[in-house]
C-alpha cells in the first residue's frame, strides 16, 4: 500500500530536528509526482538568516556514488576492468604485489585493505578511530591547504593496511576513491572532476551540482558548523574551505532536488546500464567510519526497515556539513536531506559518543520521509 506524502507530518518532523539542536536543515521528499520541500532553522547563527530548501550544500561522501558511476561507465566501454588489478593502470601509486592483488572493484567497495589517509594528512586526527584521542586543531590548520591527490594516496598506501585485499569486512577508506579519481584521469585523459561532470552530472541534467573551483560555495548556501564531539564549543563555521583534501571522494556541492534527480535516474538505469546497476547493488560487509558494519556495494548502500521496501543511496559528511540521499528501489519514493551541523554528539567518560536528541529526531524524519 502506497503512503502518500503528508506535508504537515513532514514539516513537523523537520522542525523537530531543528528544535533538537540542529541549527538548520532542509529536505526534499518525492512520491511519484508528489513533491514536498521543507526547511527549518538558520543558515547563519550570527545573523539569523533562514535556510531555504533550494540552497547548495557540501554533501561529502555522496560524491562517491557519482565517482563510482563514472568508473562503471568506463567499464561498460571496455576502458576499465572491474576485476583487473589496479597495477594495470596505476602501478606507480600501488606498487608491487599489493597493486597486483587489489582490483578496481575492491577500491569501489572498500575491500582493498588500503588505510584511510586522513589521520596522516590531519595530525590532530592521528588517534582516529578513537575520537577521544583526536582534536580539531588540524581542521583550522588545513583550511586553505592545497593537497595533491598523489600525496594523500601515498599516505594511505604506506600506512599499515586495514586488511588483506579482498577480505571482508572491508574498511571504509577515502584512499580508495582518490585512487579511482586517478584511474578516471588515466583512462580518459581529463581530470576526474571533468570526467564526472561530463558523464554523470550533465548526463543526469543536474543544474546546481558541481565540484568547487575555490574555497567558497557558489550560489545560495548555508554556513556549516563543526562541533567535533563537543571539542569545538560553540561550533565553528567551515563553509570556506579548500576541498582538495577529499576531491572525488567527498568534495561535491549540490542541492537536495538535484540529489533526488540523480538517484532517481541512477536507479532507473539511465546513468549506468542495468547490468552495471546490478554490480553497484551487490553488497559486502564494510566497517564504516563510525565503526558500524554496514552492507556496501559499488558506491551505494541499502537502507532496510522490517516489512518495508529497500531504499538505496549514500550519506556524506565534511567539516560542518552532512547530507543523506535515499531512493526506493522502484524509484518512486525519495528523500534527500542536508544538515548544517556535524558531530554534535559529545563524548562520555569512556570516550564514546553519547546519544543526542538530534539522533532520534533525525531518525524519525527519515522514517516519515521514506515510509510515510
Amino acid at each position: 500500500m502506497r503512503n502518500a506524502l503528508d506535508p504537515a507530518e513532514l514539516d513537523t518532523a523537520l522542525d523537530n530536528v531543528h528544535r533538537a539542536g540542529m541549527p538548520g536543515l532542509f529536505a526534499e521528499v518525492r512520491d511519484g509526482d508528489q513533491v514536498w520541500r521543507g526547511a527549518a532553522g538558520t543558515a547563519d547563527t550570527a545573523t539569523g538568516r533562514p535556510v531555504t530548501a533550494d540552497m547548495r550544500h557540501r554533501v561529502g561522501s555522496i560524491t562517491k556514488t557519482f565517482t563510482a558511476a563514472a568508473v562503471l561507465q568506463q567499464a561498460e566501454s571496455g576502458r576499465i576492468g572491474l576485476d583487473a588489478p589496479i597495477s594495470r593502470y596505476l602501478p606507480e601509486l600501488v606498487p608491487g604485489d599489493r597493486g597486483d592483488a587489489i582490483t578496481v572493484r575492491m577500491l569501489i567497495n572498500h575491500t582493498s585493505g588500503l588505510a584511510e589517509y586522513l589521520p596522516y594528512a590531519y595530525p590532530s586526527l592521528k588517534g582516529f578511530p578513537d575520537v577521544a584521542d583526536t582534536g580539531p586543531q588540524s581542521l583550522d590548520d588545513n583550511r586553505f591547504t592545497r593537497f595533491h591527490p598523489t600525496e594523500l594516496i601515498e599516505m594511505g598506501v604506506t600506512a599499515p593496511p586495514s586488511g588483506a585485499p579482498g577480505s571482508t569486512p572491508g574498511v571504509y577508506s577515502n584512499t580508495n576513491y582518490l585512487l579511482l579519481g586517478r584511474l578516471l584521469e588515466h583512462v580518459t585523459g581529463t581530470t576526474a572532476e571533468q570526467c564526472i561532470t561530463r558523464d554523470v552530472i550533465e548526463r543526469a541534467g543536474l543544474r546546481d551540482t558541481g565540484f568547487p573551483t575555490g574555497t567558497h560555495v557558489e550560489g545560495p548556501h548555508s554556513q556549516i558548523y563543526e562541533a567535533w564531539f563537543g571539542m569545538i564549543d560553540p561550533p565553528r563555521d567551515y563553509s570556506v574551505y579548500d576541498m582538495s583534501w577529499v576531491g572525488p571522494a567527498a568534495a561535491l556541492i549540490t542541492t537536495v532536488t538535484d540529489l533526488n534527480r540523480f538517484f532517481g535516474k541512477l536507479l532507473a538505469g539511465e546513468i549506468v546500464s542495468p547490468a552495471s546497476l546490478a554490480h553497484m547493488q551487490r553488497t559486502v560487509p564494510v566497517v564504516s567510519q563510525e565503526g558500524k558494519t554496514i552492507e556496501y556495494g559499488l558506491g551505494l548502500y541499502p537502507a532496510k526497515a522490517p516489512g518495508q521496501a529497500t531504499f538505496w543511496g549514500h550519506g556524506g559528511t565534511v567539516w560542518g556539513a552532512g547530507a543523506l540521499a535515499m531512493t526506493r528501489a522502484d524509484g518512486n519514493r525519495q528523500l534527500s536531506v542536508a544538515l548544517n551541523l556535524q558531530r554534535w554528539n559529545t563524548l562520555d567518560a569512556a570516550g564514546r559518543p553519547q546519544p543526542h536528541p538530534i539522533d532520534d529526531a533525525l531518525a524519525a524524519l527519515c522514517r516519515v520521509a521514506m515510509y510515510g
